[in-house]
């Protein structure tokens, strides 16, 4: 592995080296508190002692912790990952004890939730790839994707389709809810901005006629009736678990079947001019159950949003199948997802979005309008009547995809977006979402050489919302056994997405069970142990197709670190080759002199040819690195790990 030497003295600690270790030691200690008031001795939540009676809420447990092992793989201190593997397995027995996780898996519900539970142990199995027990559940879950468990019969490998829109460790779980055909839907406050999810049941025309108790009968039998079985485009969530097997193992049997059911899907998406259809009978018909309707199927485009989670659903499915193949033709599948509905896109008074579903989702986009609050919307769903719910571009999305890709068109159309939208992209409004997510924007405005301040401001931003939540879980007087079950997860205290786009030059990982794509990722050599060593910073400060540069600071003034820098966050990449800059003069200097000579430098090229490259760091020394990079030229893998 080549070394190189750090030389240049930091003679003054960057704003933003400073806030980002403070923010790392701060997030360390803030679990403790967040534990001593909202879990008992074994881990697990305190909460009532019986589940409702609904399949829904699982996700939410696990949401409660998803990011502490990511926290580690960046740099977070070893309790992270013992807390981590803790928190998912306490989680797990209450979840059995519950009814809704049988063999350490949820027993049945759709994708789009399980995958904000499953990136929690995506990220695990990351941080910790050689743990036997990990390996063995991960095979064990996919192999419910597999029919390898003979009471988990999910997959129908005639017709290429996962046969239930609800699934998991019990198999296809039919119906959109527990009960017999007589379930109703109801008008509920929290459910009323998505809608109604058929627009041609009888006698219900708007959202409040279900008060109507047999209005809502009528509107829950269509739903049971029509959302009973078949495959939804949300399942293709399901593929991450699959995929997560694969780089945890290597084994071929988890590629395949996820080629085999991502190319059906494609092939039924060309078949509907572009658009993925949302819901396929069990014969493998478009619209089977909905009088041939390509939309309207559950978490589909008609109902409850749209092109919100089946664009994310189509980006991570193909993200995945690029990683095992290495093939770009996978990105045309979220690809013209997004143009289709870009293309759709109109500039609107914000005022006239009153019902904008998922308003809520962009806090930090509202706060960057000036006067005129005019802004570019695109319709995120689709129902009888046709295109509606006009919404800001969910910037993650195309974030995401030129993330990995790094194609010119992809920037393009970044940029496209920015001129169209209205608002100021350099704006960094502080605030912690579901997703940890919403700062793509001011991030990618830095990219682009325009936003020289965000590092700091993002940081700074960070940093106070950590301690709000701290506050927040001070003065937290509620009884936590009848508490909503969000309420955990809007109060972890542990926040990410600064950390990644700076510290991996990447956008966050996407919320729904995203694999960690970053153009880098670090060890502690003396630790031996995934992410920054103590007293060391890192900013990505330019990120492009072939180079991504650099800076590393060592704050300590008395510890030497040694920084090991993987080329991707799965070891897919390779370094060609680094350029920096090498102290040429003389430092600290002669005793006689009050300061130290003036800095004299000379620049540097090494050859690398390696996915490794260790850099030491002396005492209080920095280096910027400008790395040459060939992309994905090696087979991605979680045991992809330097030999210390």
């Amino acid at each position: 592995m080549i070394t190189i030497k750090a030389s240049i003295p930091c003679a003054s600690p960057p704003a933003w080296a400073v806030l980002e270790r403070k923010l790392i030691d701060i997030m360390n200690e803030s679990v403790y508190p967040y534990l001593e008031k909202y879990t008992r001795k074994d881990g697990t939540l305190i909460w009532r002692d019986t589940y409702p009676d609904t399949r829904d809420g699982a996700d939410d447990f696990y949401e409660s912790f998803y990011n502490w092992p990511l926290f580690y793989l960046l740099g977070g201190g070893d309790h992270l990952l013992l807390l981590a593997h803790r928190q998912w397995d306490a989680v797990t027995r209450q979840l059995t004890e519950y009814g809704l996780v049988h063999k350490e898996y949820e027993r049945g519900y759709d994708q789009f939730h399980q995958s904000e539970s499953y990136i929690y142990f995506y990220f695990l199995c990351l941080a910790d790839p050689t743990n036997p027990k990990l390996i063995e559940r991960a095979r064990r879950f996919a192999g419910f994707y597999l029919n390898e468990d003979p009471e988990a019969p999910n997959y129908d490998p005639e017709h290429k389709i996962i046969r239930a829109p609800h699934n998991g460790s019990a198999g296809p779980r039919l119906g959109f809810s527990d009960g017999d055909e007589e379930a109703s839907y109801g008008w509920s406050a929290g459910m009323r901005p998505y809608g109604l999810p058929f627009e041609d049941v009888p006698g219900v025309n708007t959202y409040d006629d279900l008060k109507d108790p047999e209005l809502a009968l009528r509107m829950g039998q269509a739903m049971q009736k029509r959302m009973r079985e078949g495959d939804v485009a949300n399942n293709l969530f399901a593929i991450s678990l699959v995929t997560n097997a694969y780089m945890l193992t290597g084994d071929e049997k988890y590629k395949e079947w996820v080629l085999e059911y991502l190319g059906a899907w494609i092939e039924r998406t060309r078949q509907n001019d572009g658009l993925v259809p949302d819901n396929i009978g069990l014969s493998g018909k478009v619209g089977e159950y909905i009088d041939g309707k390509w939309y309207g199927g559950l978490y589909g485009w008609t109902w409850p949003h749209g092109f919100y989670n089946i664009g994310y659903a189509a980006l991570v499915a193909a993200q995945d199948a690029y990683l095992m193949t290495k093939d770009p033709s996978y990105l045309d599948l979220p690809r013209i997802q997004m143009d289709k509905i870009i293309g759709l896109g109109k500039v609107l008074d914000l005022d006239s979005l009153e019902d904008m579903s998922l308003y809520h989702h962009y806090i930090g986009l509202f706060a960057s309008l000036g006067e005129d609050r005019k802004l570019f919307v695109v319709p995120n769903r689709y129902a009888d009547s046709g295109w509606f719910d006009y919404q800001p571009v969910p910037m993650p999305q195309p974030a995401a995809l030129w993330n990995i890709s790094m194609a010119d068109a992809d920037w393009t159309r970044i940029k496209e977006i920015r001129e169209k939208s209205g608002y100021d992209w350099r704006t960094v409004t502080p605030f912690r979402d579901k997703g940890d997510q919403g700062h793509e924007e001011p991030w990618l405005a830095y990219l682009m050489g325009e936003n020289p301040t965000y590092p700091e401001t993002m940081l700074a931003g960070t940093y106070g919302q950590v301690c709000r939540r701290l506050e927040l879980i001070r003065v937290d007087q509620a009884d936590l056994t009848q508490v909503n079950i969000h309420h955990w997860q809007q109060l972890n205290p542990v926040i990410t997405e600064a950390l990644v786009q700076l510290i991996l030059g990447a956008p966050q990982v996407i919320y729904y069970g995203g694999m960690l794509i970053s153009r880098l990722r670090y060890f502690d050599a003396e630790r031996q142990r995934p992410g920054l060593p103590q007293d060391v910073a890192a900013l990505v400060e330019k990120l492009e197709a072939d180079r991504v540069v650099v800076r590393l600071v060592n704050l300590s003034p008395f510890h030497a670190r040694n920084v090991i820098i993987q080329a991707g966050g799965l070891g897919e990449h390779q370094f060609v080759s680094a350029t920096y800059q090498e102290r040429a003069s003389d430092y600290p200097g002669d005793l006689s002199r009050y300061a130290a000579p003036a800095l004299q430098t000379k620049t540097r090229e090494v050859a690398i040819n390696d996915r490794y490259l260790r850099i030491h760091m002396p005492p209080a020394m920095e280096i910027t690195l400008d790395l040459k990079v060939e992309r994905f030229v090696n087979s991605p893998s979680y045991t992809a790990a330097p030999k210390f």
